[in-house]
């Protein structure tokens, strides 16, 4: 691993023109903190639960941005970003019998106004994991009546936040909150059974859908759109056995949330699955689910290797010898590039922003400064990456880092940092890591180039 300084791009980039957004990332649950004032979600019982969070810790203070926002958006503006990409805590904004929370509802206006005024493009989803855990209770994504409460939610921010909002993104990564959260249990709210994992999937984007309605008839000239994330499946081996494993996991844990929103239709592994198996899909659905988009958001940090086996024709396998982040993901930004154009090629796809991409690393102070080589190494391979994509003639608008600053990790909780700021979790001091510094540099020599 290099130990580079700076971050740069070609000369002659497109990434450099003056309409490119380069922006950092956040989520409600993971930095705002301040739990008494909205309701209890999912994550807030998952963490409650023994075992369930690796270092045994939660969401209720976190990087207790409720209280900090106005410094937070001082830092951010520091950087010399574009964009801010954030997201709503539906239950800060929503009382449990359906009426709005006017001074949760509040907190985000002022928020957004600020950023406005600072002439930072607020980029805002809808929902980043943080179910009400009342809605868990009467039975979550498994339940299609929370699709239309979504719906409901979605088109009171709409209406509350209106045109403050530079784009809307109604879902992020429905994969982690379906197949994590559902199907695998590792994350909120921990059932492991394939049939809630579908299920829970298809209600996901069936809101999505629905969602996408309202904040159309709110709002008709404010973009909107999804948040996708995806992790490309290799063949561990040239045998086509191997080939085979890895499309049919790109179909499963991939194409699954996209392909319905492009085509209307699942993936033929659906056809692999047991009766029971399969989402519950009614007449009108998919339809709905097919609801143009202004813009896909791609979420990219890694891919996986497969070989054939399992009972649906594919197999993860852990490579050895490669270069990993701190939580364990290969380091491969050739595969970014090679998911950017074969999407395009694919399918026809919206404009495309990269609203996640980064990497954990175990930063420590000294001397109160953070060097986080390895981070500033990934993100110039992956600027890089998008870069090369956008010369194959993909749509790419923007680019935001993961994240902001270190916060709570899901699963994780607080023992793996993905900030380009530090955060010391014992005072709330932010420290701007190496990576802030550098990424600064390169916007700040891109608006200079631009200026002359």
């Amino acid at each position: 691993m290099s130990t580079i300084q700076s971050l740069s791009l070609p000369a002659h980039s497109p990434m450099r023109h003056r309409d490119f957004l380069f922006g950092v990332a956040t989520a409600s649950f993971q930095i705002e903190g301040d739990a008494g004032s909205r309701l209890p979600c999912i994550w807030d019982t998952f963490c409650a639960t023994p075992g369930k969070i690796a270092d045994g810790s939660n969401g209720l203070t976190a990087c207790n941005h409720v209280q900090h926002w106005y410094d937070d958006v001082a830092l951010i503006e520091q950087l010399g970003v574009g964009g801010y990409r954030l997201s709503i805590a539906w239950g800060r904004v929503m009382n449990r019998d359906g009426s709005v929370n006017d001074a949760g509802m509040a907190f985000y206006i002022r928020l957004l106004d600020e950023l406005n005024r600072r002439g930072i493009k607020p980029f805002v989803t809808l929902y980043h994991w943080d179910l009400p855990q009342y809605l868990e209770d009467a039975g979550g994504w498994l339940n299609r009546d929370t699709c239309y409460a979504f719906k409901d939610y979605a088109r009171a921010v709409a209406e509350h936040l209106g045109d403050r909002v530079h784009a809307y993104a109604t879902l992020n990564e429905p994969f982690c909150s379906s197949f994590l959260g559902y199907e695998a249990g590792i994350h909120a709210p921990g059932h492991a059974s394939r049939a809630k994992g579908r299920t829970a999937a298809h209600h996901l984007l069936l809101a999505h859908g629905l969602a996408m309605k309202e904040l159309r008839a709110v709002l008709p000239n404010t973009k909107a759109g999804i948040v996708l994330n995806f992790t490309p499946a290799y063949p561990l081996t040239a045998s086509s056995a191997d080939a085979n494993a890895a499309k049919l996991a790109n179909q499963y844990f991939n194409l699954w949330y996209l392909q319905p929103l492009m085509t209307g239709q699942y993936p033929a592994i659906i056809d692999a699955l047991k009766a029971d198996e399969r989402p519950p899909v009614q007449a009108g659905d998919m339809d709905i689910i097919q609801a143009p988009l202004d813009y896909l958001g791609v979420n990219y940090y890694t891919r996986a290797m497969y070989q054939a086996g399992g009972d649906l024709g594919f197999e993860e396998v852990r490579v050895p010898g490669v270069p990993r982040t701190d939580i364990g993901w290969e380091i491969r930004p050739q595969a970014f590039t090679e998911l950017l154009v074969d999407l395009h090629q694919q399918f026809r796809l919206p404009p495309i922003y990269i609203t996640e991409n980064g990497a954990a690393q175990d930063d420590v102070p000294v001397d109160g400064k953070v060097h986080d080589a390895m981070r500033l190494d990934y993100l110039q391979q992956h600027l890089l990456a998008v870069h090369d994509a956008i010369t194959q003639g993909v749509d790419v608008k923007g680019y935001f880092a993961w994240s902001l600053m270190d916060n709570f990790e899901w699963a994780e909780g607080y023992s793996k940092r993905f900030g380009i700021v530090y955060v010391d979790y014992q005072t709330q001091q932010r420290i701007p890591k190496s990576s802030a510094m550098a990424y600064r540099g390169l916007l700040g020599e891109i608006k200079a180039q631009g200026a002359n």
